[in-house]
């Protein structure tokens, strides 16, 4: 495992040599825009394993891309590396089919520390839901990003993570209409305490979401990438491009289902990413990831 080596996998061509907030961001953010947020192993028949180096080489050498405990895992090592004070944290992810938040931890992410000031950094949760900064962990402030407002909101030492969504205009779509007249609604991401964890935790977690029938990792096949100004995403056989705040408070959105011989190419194309065996493209949950 090499700094150097996942720098050129990101693109990353800046000083490292002080662990700083602006430096934190600009990792981060090619950090995000090079690694996609994806679970195609799951559709490709091969497992996910929580193992650094097996992380490392899939994502850095493979040029691949990972859920929360793939994407956060690595962040981890390189902050660490780069002498950044970095804690992982659990979290429980909203569902919004269900009206309420996962019953055990179901997400890894990170909290940095930085002058005393602490920081959350979690580039494993993709979509329209993932945050472009770190957000310096205070209750109840605005903080706006490209992708809309974020805030956390404290509760007797439970911390939220919601989203302000913006209205989109959804182009050549049958639900355009509804979409357009939207109104603005805040989203609930997920909730967490500050409490340590160690990747140990996190093993039942990443062997239940990969093989639970109910799982949304198993319902649905996606991969999605932040883009210079917005995101983009397969989901099943739709792949979604989203331009964030193209004109004032909305986004525009532009949706097409591809064919199965279209997926590959446009993996290749779109997410730089090349499959070692066949996708077998899935999208049965009803649930909305935008």
């Amino acid at each position: 495992m090499d700094i150097k080596e996942y720098f050129a996998r990101i693109s990353y061509q800046g000083s490292y040599d002080k662990p700083d907030l602006a430096t934190l961001t600009d990792i981060f953010q090619h950090h995000i825009r090079a690694v996609p947020f994806e679970n195609l192993s799951i559709h490709c028949g091969e497992g996910i394993e929580l193992d650094l180096e097996v992380t490392y080489n899939k994502i850095v050498r493979k040029k691949r891309g990972g859920w929360c405990m793939e994407n956060n895992y690595i962040l981890s090592w390189v902050l660490k590396t780069l002498g950044y004070d970095v804690t992982l944290l659990g979290s429980r992810v909203y569902v919004p089919e269900y009206g309420a938040y996962a019953d055990e931890i179901d997400h890894l992410l990170l909290k940095v520390v930085l002058d005393d000031k602490p920081y959350i950094v979690d580039g494993g949760f993709g979509m329209v839901y993932q945050m472009w900064e770190p957000m310096e962990l205070i209750s109840g402030k605005d903080q706006l990003q490209a992708p809309g407002v974020f805030r956390f909101l404290e509760e007797s030492g439970v911390w939220y993570l919601e989203k302000v969504k913006r209205k989109q205009w959804v182009v050549n779509h049958s639900d355009s209409t509804s979409h357009n007249e939207e109104k603005e609604v805040c989203r609930q991401i997920y909730l967490f305490t500050l409490q340590p964890r160690d990747i140990e935790e996190f093993r039942a977690c990443n062997t239940h979401l990969q093989t639970a029938p109910n799982s949304l990792f198993v319902t649905k096949s996606f991969c999605s990438l932040q883009t210079p100004d917005g995101v983009r995403a397969l989901v099943g056989w739709k792949l979604t491009e989203m331009k964030y705040n193209y004109k004032d408070n909305m986004d525009l959105v532009e949706m097409r289902n591809l064919a199965d011989e279209e997926i590959e190419n446009t993996l290749k194309e779109k997410f730089n990413i090349t499959l070692d065996k066949k996708l077998v493209p899935v999208n049965r949950s009803r649930l909305c990831m935008f």
